[in-house]
């Protein structure tokens, strides 16, 4: 089994489809085709099942794909180890969210910019099911989670650090210095990000426990912008505490007293069973060390 040729299938079997695994690899559609067909030959067995316009794993294919996946991670290995470079390299495709990249992973970024910068980070902007799916699929290599589980099938995992949130307001807000419950709030005026951010989904089904009608939020889309709406007076939000640090310290927000009845923890993510590289081994070592600094 030659090695371009397993690379062409595990592509093929991680997006399921020739003509994207062609565009993937920028090769033809025809030579992506015959290198599949020469590799079931090889093998005297059919990798892939014919369904019209769409592709499956056979039996064989499910087989074969983690041997693929380990066998191509190892060579890539070895010729970094043959290379004999003392400077880490190699692309890392992260899956993460806005709260991480901008409030907690700046840091981390700048450091393999200065230090590593033969370690090319593609950062990909995702939420929860979506990340895990990549990790799965193998479409990123890590992926940041924050989730109120810790453990996910089919996925190894390393906790970052437990997630704090704070119900934030503007200061004239009326529950301001009030002891809050959760149904103190289901009238009142609220704001979130997009739908699929854990913390929202876990607020919104906090809040609907305690109203007869399903509770509406006004959506901004990005923290910030979620920020400035609280403090301009629009409402009440739910934001990682990390994300509101500078408006709480200099009073443009105030934090609600409300006891969170759920939390939350960053996580580091990648495929079950995957042999990280050095340069992705590094990425985790050093994530692991800059959160735990930040507290």
């Amino acid at each position: 089994m030659e090695i371009r040729l397993l690379v062409t299938f595990e592509k093929v079997a991680t997006v399921l489809s020739f003509t994207q695994a062609a565009a993937e690899l920028k090769y033809a559609q025809s030579s992506v085709t015959s290198q599949v067909r020469a590799l079931e030959s090889s093998l005297g067995t059919q990798l892939f099942d014919r369904l019209g316009s769409r592709i499956r794993l056979t039996e064989a294919g499910e087989r074969l794909l983690p041997y693929a996946r380990q066998i191509i991670e190892l060579s890539e290995e070895a010729r970094a180890a043959v290379v004999g470079t003392e400077e880490p390299s190699g692309t890392l495709t992260i899956g993460t969210m806005e709260s991480l990249t901008s409030y907690r992973l700046s840091p981390l970024l700048e450091l393999f910019h200065h230090r590593y910068p033969g370690v090319r980070l593609s950062m990909r902007p995702t939420l929860g099911d979506e990340t895990r799916q990549a990790l799965r699929q193998g479409t990123y290599d890590v992926g940041f989670l924050m989730e109120r589980e810790t453990e996910h099938a089919g996925l190894e995992v390393t906790l970052l650090t437990q997630e704090p949130l704070a119900l934030v307001a503007a200061p004239g807000h009326p529950l301001v210095g009030a002891a809050v419950s959760t149904a103190d709030l289901v009238h009142e005026p609220l704001l979130a990000t997009e739908p699929g951010c854990a913390y929202r989904d876990l607020f919104e089904e906090e809040l609907n426990t305690r109203s007869a009608e399903p509770v509406p939020f006004m959506e901004f889309g990005t923290i910030e912008a979620t920020k400035r709406a609280a403090a301009a007076g629009l409402g009440i939000a739910l934001l990682p505490t990390v994300t509101v640090a500078e408006e709480l310290a200099d009073g443009r927000l105030v934090a609600l007293s409300w006891e969170q009845p759920f939390t939350l923890s960053t996580q580091l993510a990648w495929r079950s069973g995957k042999r990280l590289p050095a340069h992705a081994r590094l990425f985790v070592e050093q994530a692991r060390k800059l959160v735990a600094e930040q507290g």
